[in-house]
């Protein structure tokens, strides 16, 4: 696509806000370089050039944050619930008055369409709202033991200095998940974003600076090796608790090292989540659910559908429609005016895409639209629909993470259920039908953290965000997204 002179008035308020974005480490309220003086590229996505270059930490880097943030912690936690809430809101206020500014960041190094990134800066600020009602309502209670002898007085603490890891399909989102209820509880924090992505959060964290958040309680380390910032952070006996948003993988190793000094721990992992379509579903909503569980973000979220089952009378149809729409998205530079569908984030992304694609086919599946790289530059890949996909085709087993939709037909109630089920993971599912007791009895028999009924979008900073099985523990969000980090003292008081 020829730039026009409205793309080159986009590209230059790009590099007018990257060049605002502080890319050091923040460590006690200060910037400055990694110990070794080292720094990493960042890329876009779109156009494989180099945006940005970021302090690219190490193991000194991170022992200075751990420090900093155990420092601090006694006197933030003394910090009163209003003055904490009164920081996350004026970090929400001053998120959605740069909601444009830091879409063009996000977008400039993930990939991801204007629009949407502009919608992932008001669900990121929308943490921030939440919880800075959340930071004042933190509770206790006061009751009688059986007996009557005794005062039982339960309040609440926070758990202390929090590792915290995000990925890099959220930048936004995924870091004020985790500082808002940090901040709403009072624990200070260490923060790892994700070195594909980490100037939104950087951008963020100036944010948090101009609300008035005071000096060591936010210390930030970017990396390439990630191991070298937060194994020290895991092994310092400081931190008390880890946050992680990420593959199963990695989150076993740090749920491993957290076992060691007894850490509480949250991990938001992989997911595998069907979507079930049943012959009395409502087809056109259910293409738009499924353009909504599976294009979001171009399917680099752990919540995309991943395995669309569609019972056997409308399975053909289903998957007409569907390629239908999905053939008819704008793919191109998520910079670009009229852009739906973004490149992926990397190559070797697109490269797991295509062999994925290929092994499918190679077992039988039918390509209905897409399948291939456009000849472009950049790591787009087209959005796709496979249908006659074989229960051997690995696309079924592992995270597809790109824009591509096998189709499977099955016949039973039973048969979807058990389908669905069939995988370690269990982050979130999605079913459509008309018949509401259909509806309530295969949502309770899904096994999943999270079912989204008639609807491909379930995440809202309302709700508890986080899955079962090998899917994660804990939840981020809603009201108990404030418990992860909060601790329960009981003080027994004699009745004298």
């Amino acid at each position: 696509m020829t730039a026009n002179a409205s793309d080159v008035r986009i590209s230059q308020e790009s590099r007018e806000a990257l060049a605002e974005v502080s890319t050091g480490i923040f460590i006690d309220g200060q910037w400055g370089e990694a110990a070794s003086g080292a720094r990493f590229d960042v890329v876009n996505p779109a156009t494989e050039e180099v945006i940005a270059t970021v302090a690219d930490g190490g193991p000194k880097d991170a022992q200075r944050a751990i420090e900093t943030a155990g420092r601090a912690q006694k006197d933030w936690a003394k910090t009163a619930p209003r003055e904490r809430s009164e920081i996350l809101r004026r970090a929400y206020d001053l998120l959605m008055a740069r909601q444009d500014e830091l879409a063009l960041i996000m977008t400039a190094e993930m990939g991801k369409p204007l629009a949407e990134a502009k919608g992932e800066v008001a669900y990121a600020a929308e943490f921030f709202r939440w919880f800075s009602e959340e930071a004042v309502r933190i509770g206790g209670d006061v009751t009688t033991t059986g007996d009557g002898k005794n005062r039982i007085l339960v309040s609440r603490e926070p758990v202390g200095p929090c590792v915290l890891v995000t990925p890099w399909n959220f930048p936004l989102a995924m870091g004020t998940r985790k500082i808002g209820p940090a901040i709403a509880a009072g624990c200070t924090m260490v923060f790892k974003p994700a070195a594909l992505t980490p100037l939104t959060s950087l951008a963020l964290v100036d944010i948090l600076v101009e609300a008035g958040l005071p000096a060591g309680v936010l210390n930030v380390v970017c990396t390439t090796k990630a191991s070298s910032v937060v194994s020290p952070w895991m092994s310092s006996g400081i931190a008390r608790k880890i946050s992680f948003t990420g593959s199963t993988e990695v989150g076993v190793r740090l749920l491993e090292q957290a076992s060691q000094h007894v850490m509480r721990s949250s991990m938001e992992l992989g997911g595998n989540a069907p979507f079930i379509v049943f012959d009395d579903a409502d087809l056109d909503r259910a293409v738009e659910g499924a353009i909504a569980a599976k294009m979001r973000n171009m399917g680099e979220a752990c919540t995309a559908a991943n395995r669309i089952f569609v019972q056997r009378p409308v399975a053909e149809e289903f998957a007409r429609r569907l390629a239908a729409r999905m053939g008819s998205l704008s793919v191109g530079d998520g910079a670009e005016r009229g852009t739906e569908v973004g490149p992926l984030v990397e190559e070797k992304a697109l490269r797991k895409v295509q062999e994925l694609v290929d092994d499918a086919v190679g077992k039988g599946a039918k390509v209905v639209c897409g399948g291939n790289r456009p000849d472009r530059p950049g790591y787009f890949y087209s959005p796709t629909v496979l249908s006659d996909v074989s229960a051997e085709a690995d696309l079924m087993t592992e995270e597809i993470f790109g824009p591509v939709a096998p189709v499977v037909a099955f016949d039973t109630e039973e048969e979807a259920v058990r389908m669905a089920n069939d995988t370690p993971w269990g982050l979130v599912s999605y079913l459509f039908t008309q018949d509401v007791d259909r509806g309530f009895r295969v949502g309770e028999a899904l096994e999943a953290g999270m079912v989204g009924l008639n609807t491909g979008l379930v995440s809202n900073p309302a709700a508890p965000f986080g899955g079962v099985k090998a899917s994660g523990l804990g939840r981020e969000g809603g009201r108990v997204g404030i418990e992860e980090f909060l601790e329960y003292k009981y003080m027994a008081v004699p009745r004298v």
